[in-house]
């Protein structure tokens, strides 16, 4: 009874001890990925074109000011609802119609990230860019980033990250709502780093 007893407890330490050291690392891990979303900036280069990830009109209205201050050449808007029309996203950013009409294409297929890297790849790949400016969220910019590198590994990527109004990365801590989001982008960036690890190529949607 008493080498029962003493097998048991060492599993549960083992147990505990596995549990503490994947805590720390998950927690290690949260906070570099804090600080590296903290680290991307809005500063543009100059690129062949630009793609912006739908999840908020000001990720939009960014996008289309780059393209209007010669930053890019053409804009991808990937991941748009079907139900919305080409007039409507115009409406997001006003007087700009004139740029939607030459030089704007939407994408209707994305319905994620993955996808919103297969329709760039898409894209990128049918008009012959070799550089691109990412447009997105700055707590969703890693996780893009990894799926974009997995799918066009051969193209420059330019991150131009976007900070929601609402969003203070600074002292994320102060916030609960921040908190459980970057949290939550956090482990789907976890999940795309062991997908990605395993297979590099996403598949084709």
């Amino acid at each position: 009874m008493s080498r029962r007893r003493s097998l048991v407890g060492r599993m549960v330490g083992l147990v505990v001890g596995a549990v503490t050291i994947a805590a720390i690392v998950l927690g290690a891990g949260f906070l570099a990925f804090v600080a590296t979303v903290q680290r991307f900036d809005s500063t543009p280069a100059r690129a062949d074109a630009i793609v912006a990830m739908t999840g908020g009109s000001q990720r939009i209205g960014d996008a289309v000011a780059l393209l209007a201050d010669g930053w890019g050449d053409r804009l991808l808007i990937s991941g748009v609802n079907e139900t919305t029309t080409p007039e409507e996203i115009a409406r997001l950013v006003p007087g700009r119609q004139d740029l939607f009409e030459c030089c704007v294409d939407l994408d209707y297929r994305a319905r994620d990230t993955i996808g919103n890297a297969v329709e760039t790849r898409r894209w990128a790949l049918e008009r012959g860019f070799t550089s691109l400016i990412v447009v997105t969220s700055n707590y969703h910019m890693p996780r893009v980033l990894r799926e974009l590198e997995s799918a066009l590994p051969d193209l420059e990527k330019i991150p131009y990250a976007v900070e929601p109004v609402s969003l203070d990365t600074r002292a994320w801590w102060r916030n609960s709502t921040t908190t459980r989001l970057l949290a939550s982008e956090y482990l789907k960036f976890v999940a795309v780093l062991v997908r990605t690890s395993v297979r590099w190529d996403p598949p084709a949607t």
